[in-house]
């Protein structure tokens, strides 16, 4: 094979000539044939059995051009980009095939590369650091919640009041017709949990054990079932039961039955030293963040689309592998949504964005900081890895190369040469807002539709909103594959390693070895 005309285009694109000399194409051209005749009916033979110089006179010459043209290409794409050094993103594309009267084969290929990068200033760098605070209104919050844990539910006779808990049936009408999923007997609803839509809630309030009642509310605008979606709706109501948590006491002996401490005063500092260091580590993260997000702007790189799409792809992935662990997939979260996957996909591409940005910026600071990963620290990851998920070193090593590891460790001191020149400055205080001289206006209602993040989901009749996917830790084949350690550069999320697919399929300018499928589909008499 020989490789030609290479020659770099705008956005960090190749285009480059391959060229298989006869020999090497006549050996694909016969393998094409020998994959294809056993579908090829030719009359006067058995199935499959048809010389290759036959059916090549009843189809012409180049009827397997086009499966041979096929199977060279990746392999033409791997020796061009070994021979050329070239460091491919994306997939690449056949733009032209060609043969000539020597019959020897021209592979013409477009790819994306690895952008060019030149670094601009990423040490010394300033943002913003939060200062940590933790209050006693903080620690008095964890202890109720830690009340609230152990809790017991009982039964009260009085009317409902906020986060009580409610054992109702109803059954709902729009414009007196029930409708699918509106009925519902025994449902458990706590008050204040906005799990229903908007002023369900509020009119259950009050209600006692025996009460029956009708309840006025209107869907929001924005409600998943389309048939629904704004229109005034009655819900018939009947209370069966009320129930109350209540809380254990506050003093020492509840202390010793949840803690490993003895009194409130040991356990509250505790809980305030687990606040602070959580909190620590949340300022730094977002502060760390935002270095290297100032880094990342501050490079030069024409950065091609591939690369981005590429990104978005994986995003999409990502997504899917966290919605599996808590028993959705990616398709019926979208429903929930009410979004399509190309439009949620293309939510993803500010972030994407982002994360190539980091990609760039940490591998270009590795190389020109000689950046190395001794083996002690990859074993080291390793030996990390195979604890986080349960797994053995070995079984690790068999999961994620030795190169994914050395990246993910060199990336990581890269981004911490940013880190340690960083400065960190006070958070700017907030402006108060500018008073109105206009009238009041009323508040907007409450309504627990969609929330800010993408990632809420719409509430349902009978139950509450979908929960967010918790960010649990997928396999560690496929999350560590991607964590190239920019953790703090995108709410730990990490560069990925770029791949070499094989090209595609060449465009299909000559006839395949299939049309001669289709030609003859009828049972032709078989030669003895």
């Amino acid at each position: 094979m020989i490789v030609k005309n290479v020659e770099k285009k705008e956005k960090s694109t190749v285009t480059f000539d391959v060229l298989c000399d006869a020999a090497e194409f006549e050996k694909a051209v016969n393998g094409a044939y020998l994959k294809n005749r056993s579908k090829i009916f030719v009359q006067g033979f058995r199935k499959g059995k048809a010389p290759r110089m036959v059916i090549e006179g009843m189809y012409g010459r180049d009827v397997f051009y086009d499966d041979a043209a096929d199977d060279l290409a990746p392999v033409a794409f791997a020796f061009a980009v070994e021979q050329e050094k070239l460091r491919t993103v994306g997939s690449p594309a056949v733009k032209a095939v060609d043969v000539s009267d020597d019959r020897e084969l021209t592979l013409s290929f477009v790819t994306a590369v690895w952008p060019e990068v030149k670094l601009g200033g990423y040490k010394g760098l300033k943002a913003p650091r939060a200062k940590v605070d933790v209050t006693d209104e903080q620690v008095d919050a964890e202890v109720e919640k830690a009340r609230k844990r152990n809790s017991r539910i009982v039964t009260v006779e009085r009317p409902a009041k906020t986060e009580d808990t409610v054992v109702i049936d109803y059954e709902g009408s729009v414009d007196g017709v029930p409708f699918d999923g509106g009925k519902a007997e025994g449902q458990n609803l706590v008050l204040g949990s906005n799990t229903f839509i908007p002023g369900f809630e509020d009119q259950v309030e009050g209600m006692s054990a025996g009460e029956e009642k009708d309840i006025h509310v209107t869907f929001p605008e924005d409600y998943h079932e389309k048939s629904l979606a704004g229109k005034a709706a009655v819900f018939h109501v009947k209370c069966d039961e009320v129930k109350e948590n209540q809380m254990p006491d506050l003093d020492d002996e509840f202390v010793k039955d949840v803690s490993e401490f003895d009194t409130l005063a040991e356990y509250k500092a505790d809980i305030r030293d687990r606040l602070t260091k959580a909190a620590e580590a949340e300022a730094d993260s977002a502060y760390q963040s935002a270095l290297i997000e100032q880094a990342g702007d501050n490079i030069t790189a024409d950065i091609p689309d591939a690369m981005v799409e590429d990104q978005m792809d994986n995003m999409m992935r990502e997504y899917d592998q966290n919605l599996q662990m808590n028993g959705l997939n990616l398709e019926l979260y979208l429903k929930y949504l009410g979004q399509d996957a190309k439009t949620f996909r293309e939510q993803c591409r500010p972030t994407a964005e982002r994360r190539v940005k980091t990609d760039l910026l940490l591998d270009k600071i590795a190389e020109e900081e000689g950046v190395q990963a001794t083996d002690e620290e990859i074993e080291a990851e390793y030996a990390k890895l195979a604890e986080q998920y349960g797994m053995t070193a070995e079984q690790v090593e068999k999961a994620l190369s030795r190169d994914i590891i050395t990246g993910d460790v060199k990336t990581r001191k890269a981004a911490q040469i940013i880190f340690d020149s960083g400065v960190p400055t006070a958070p700017e205080e907030e402006k108060p807002a500018a008073k109105k001289s206009a009238a009041k206006k009323p508040a907007a209602k409450k309504t627990t539709a969609k929330k800010a993040e993408a990632d809420e989901a719409p509430e349902e009749e009978k139950k509450p909103a979908a929960k967010k996917p918790a960010a649990k830790k997928a396999t560690a084949k496929k999350a560590e594959a991607k964590k190239a350690t920019a953790k703090k550069a995108e709410a730990d999320e990490a560069p990925t390693e770029e791949k070499k697919p094989a090209a595609k399929k060449p465009a299909a300018k000559k006839p395949a070895a299939k049309k001669a499928e289709k030609a003859e589909k009828k049972d032709e008499p078989e030669a003895e």
